[in-house]
């Protein structure tokens, strides 16, 4: 049996993260922790010792930031403790000043776009004219002067061109398609429509030099292809396709805006070469170091790369001048490299009715590749319902397996990635057959001698902690206990406390969850609400919330824990006054790990590190 991994290797801050190169090729930069807080560093390219930190965070760190076209100043994104009211910072490298570029409050900044061809302009979209909607509007990252390009008529998403120009806005219809616009000069008319079916697998991607538009396109057939289109001969050209997969990424040349590769992910990523005079440039990084190498941003000129490669659970980073050997930089988190880190594997999982379900699967690294008994096994769902999860390196998974649980991750239906039909196929099934697929995930687990039926764990976050809370209250009897992390306990009270944000896009949602227009429509979702079905509960639940949430608001955890405890049924319940949706300071992802792991072994029988609550805002309720 191997030694405990310390929580803090796997969530702690990483040692340096995030690499980028600047446009000019002159810098690098990264978060890495300052005074125990992630920030952005900077360093000459030929020179990481010299880096120094160049912003001064001190509340939940610095998630994403990259370089303006200008190569002198890094953009980066934060929000005040979790609420998603996003701000869009500027910060002068030399003189360690940092500008807010939308220094709005209560106000939601979208990054809509920036071009080298417009190095000191970026483009946002800003709803402080209208809380629901989003209007582009150019800024100055030199001095924060704003220009609202246009006000929006009732747009979702707007694309741009190599100018900034805006060329496209998305409509969504009421009954759910999406019709494709082109913006002209004293108006918009309609291009092309998205019938329903193809909503979360059909839309545009951006433009080239040629004036082409790349866009994903699932229309008359089942997976997502990456398409160019003319706007002005209605010509649409199949780039790339992936019959088990939908195309999700594209690299293009920084020089003309030219796709040059595609990437799709089925059971593991798969990548599609578009431009053959990137062929000797993809063999020499797939020898220097061994499995799929990421390239993660290029300089104006295309000459050097920043490309990463994920090695013994962290990032690898190296610079890449084209035509010679890759310099290495560093590893985000090299002190995994000596931890037990177990093999998380593909397995392919059948539902009851017919499809199949992709599925990540680790056992603790000494019961080898196939558990002589069967195991105690935490079902990890994840959230959204749209989105998936991903092959490769999991900390949680290496967490739960390094305390003696299999751990199986799974894509059930509604889950992105396998087509429209896999997607579609979870329309009005919250509580239905999304969760059928579950119970089948752990039928298989059962059945392949994996996990011990007596002794399963489900956790989830998002969509994942309403399944948890499903799990718990439609079929009582299944899990040995529960972890919630910011899911909705009321279906009726998820849509009615939305942001306002998000009102224009209420279709998807009565497209494929039910509408509360209606008393009969309201019923339905209450019938599939877990506060429903509350009195059912009879295994223990540990729920955690952040106070800032603005999708899933504190009210979902508070009114389900209040009916619990009326009814004297025992529930755990912690509260993050400084998270939003989900955890993000490390001490606050920490404590509540730590948490997680004592109620597992509590109720699983695993082991446990004790819990470490150091500098954590987390309130047990």
């Amino acid at each position: 049996m191997d030694p405990l991994i310390d929580r803090n290797v796997l969530f702690g801050n990483p040692e340096r993260t995030q690499a980028r190169i600047s446009p000019d090729g002159r810098w690098i930069s990264f978060l890495a922790p300052f005074e125990g807080v992630l920030n952005v560093w900077s360093a000459p390219a030929d020179d990481v010792a010299a880096a120094k930190p160049i912003t001064n965070d001190v509340g939940r760190g610095i998630q994403m930031h990259s370089w303006a076209w200008s190569s002198d100043r890094i953009l980066y994104l934060q929000d005040l403790n979790g609420d998603e009211n996003w701000h869009i910072f500027s910060v002068d490298p030399s003189a360690r000043t940092v500008t807010d570029l939308t220094p709005i409050d209560g106000v939601m900044a979208t990054w809509l776009g920036s071009s080298p061809r417009r190095p000191h302009h970026i483009v946002v979209g800003l709803n402080d004219r209208n809380a629901q909607l989003h209007d582009p509007t150019l800024v100055d990252i030199r001095t924060g002067e704003r220009t609202t390009l246009l006000e929006n008529p009732g747009f979702l998403a707007w694309t741009l061109d190599r100018d900034l120009n805006v060329r496209l806005g998305i409509q969504m219809t009421a009954e759910g398609s999406l019709v494709v616009c082109k913006i002209t000069g004293d108006g918009f008319e309609p291009w092309f429509e998205v019938p329903p079916e193809d909503s979360l697998t059909t839309g545009p991607i951006g433009f080239n030099d040629d004036g082409l538009l790349y866009l994903l396109d699932s229309r008359e057939r089942n997976t997502s292809v990456l398409k160019s289109a003319d706007p002005d001969s209605n010509l649409f050209t199949v780039l790339a396709e992936d019959a088990r997969a939908d195309i999700h990424d594209i690299g293009c040349c920084p020089i003309t805006g030219r796709v040059q590769y595609a990437v799709s992910t089925y059971a593991e990523r798969q990548f599609q070469l578009i431009d053959d005079a990137l062929q000797a440039d993809l063999d020499v990084l797939h020898a220097y170091k061994s499995g799929d190498p990421e390239v993660v941003c290029r300089t104006a000129d295309d000459q050097t790369w920043m490309v990463a490669w994920e090695v013994d659970g962290g990032h690898h980073y190296a610079l890449y001048n084209r035509g010679q050997a890759p310099m290495a930089l560093f590893s985000s988190r090299p002190n995994l490299g000596a931890e037990p880190l177990a093999e998380r594997r593909a397995v392919i999982v059948p539902t009851r009715d017919g499809l199949e379900m992709v599925c990540y699967l680790t056992v603790p690294r000494w019961c080898g590749a196939k558990t002589e008994n069967p195991l105690p096994m935490v079902l990890l769902v994840h959230g959204g319902p749209w989105a998936r999860d991903q092959p490769g390196f999991s900390p949680i998974h290496q967490l739960l397996a390094n305390r003696g649980y299999a751990v199986l991750s799974v894509n059930y239906r509604g889950s992105t990635g396998f087509g429209k039909d896999f997607v579609n196929a979870s329309n009005y099934e919250w509580a239905g057959k999304m969760h059928d697929d579950l119970l089948d995930a752990v039928d298989w687990a059962v059945d392949q001698g994996v996990a011990d039926r007596s002794k399963v764990a489900i956790i989830g976050g998002s969509y994942g902690g309403y399944a948890t809370l499903v799990g718990l209250t439609f079929t009582p009897e299944v899990f040995a206990c529960g972890v919630d992390i910011v899911g909705p306990s009321n279906i009726l009270t998820l849509i009615e406390s939305f942001p306002e944000y998000w009102k224009p896009a209420l279709a998807i949602y009565e497209l494929r969850v039910g509408s509360n227009a209606t008393e009969e429509g309201r019923a339905a979702l209450w019938k599939i609400s877990p506060l429903s079905q509350v009195d059912a509960i009879v295994r223990p639940l540990l729920i955690g919330q952040g106070a800032n949430d603005p999708r899933v608001t504190q009210i979902e955890s508070d009114q389900i824990v209040t009916a619990m405890r009326a009814r004297k049924i025992p529930v755990t319940y912690a509260l993050f006054p400084d998270e939003g949706h989900g955890f993000q300071r490390p001490e606050n992802k920490l404590a509540f790990y730590g948490l997680t792991e004592k109620f597992l072994a509590e109720h699983l029988g695993g082991r446990f590190q004790d819990g470490d609550t150091d500098g954590t805002s987390m309130e047990i309720r």
